[in-house]
């Protein structure tokens, strides 16, 4: 990912990206995480792509005994439980609701 961290793109709209046909994610679900943020995850199994805006991150998955499915890269975690998809790049932490699986 470049260095614009993800959570400071509140102001710009989603693009309609979609990850490379190479990295093959089952799913892809739209989150709101505020009137001005809105997010896409594309994931499998091992790994997960976050896009908001322009932006795009890659993540893979850990192993945890905690809820939910969680990925991570050096710079950012995301935890999905349920509808709720938990955005981390400490010390922000905001809070999605899923919208729609596109």
């Amino acid at each position: 990912m470049a260095a614009v961290p993800l959570l400071t793109l509140g102001l710009l709209p989603l693009l309609a990206m979609q990850s490379p046909w190479w990295e093959n994610y089952d799913l892809r679900e739209r989150f709101l995480c505020s009137d001005r943020l809105s997010v896409v995850l594309e994931r499998n199994a091992s790994q997960a792509s976050l896009i908001a805006g322009d932006a795009r991150a890659t993540l893979f998955r850990e192993e945890s005994d905690a809820p939910g499915l969680r990925y991570q890269n050096e710079s950012l975690r995301v935890i999905l439980r349920g509808d709720e998809l938990t955005l981390e790049q400490l010390p922000v932490r905001r809070v999605c609701v899923r919208t729609e699986e596109v």
